[in-house]
């Protein structure tokens, strides 16, 4: 089951956004990050610009995921300019290879086109990309990131 988090459940967020860091980017966060973070899910999920999902298998919490909704200027590519970027996703070792990480993509971008996002994108890790690729995500070879000072 898949279900869409709110403020009320922001204790559970933060726990699970702490897991995220530590199993992805395999460090501690400081606290001064955490607090940011919760900062910023009071913020986004009151304006309904982040939606945060938790995925149980048989009663256990076994995985996350998360949208960020922006809005850029209409193009070609995507007349609404509705983005959603999927993020925070995240599955618990015991249930990896078990489906679970797809079902919680598959939610997202159910989620994201409700809303009416054209653009649908991710950051990936190796791990991840088998995944994301079995549901029709491709490799932005025209993307470019600022290197951080």
């Amino acid at each position: 089951m898949i279900e869409i988090k709110g403020i009320e459940d922001i204790a559970t967020l933060m726990l699970w956004r702490r897991e995220v860091i530590e199993n992805v980017f395999e460090e501690a966060p400081s606290e001064d990050l955490l607090a940011r973070n919760h900062s910023y899910y009071l913020r986004h999920l009151a304006d309904d610009t982040h939606l945060a999902f938790l995925a149980s298998v048989e009663g256990y919490e076994a995985g996350c995921g998360s949208i960020c909704l922006t809005e850029e200027l209409p193009s070609p590519d995507n007349p609404s300019g509705r983005c959603a970027y999927l993020m925070n996703i995240y599955v618990r070792a015991p249930f990896r290879e078990h489906g679970v990480a797809h079902a919680i993509v598959t939610r997202l971008v159910e989620e994201a086109r409700l809303r009416g996002c054209q653009k649908i994108y991710l950051e990936t890790t190796d791990a991840g990309r088998p995944v994301y690729e079995s549901l029709g995500f491709r490799d932005l070879p025209d993307m470019m990131k600022l290197k951080q000072e």
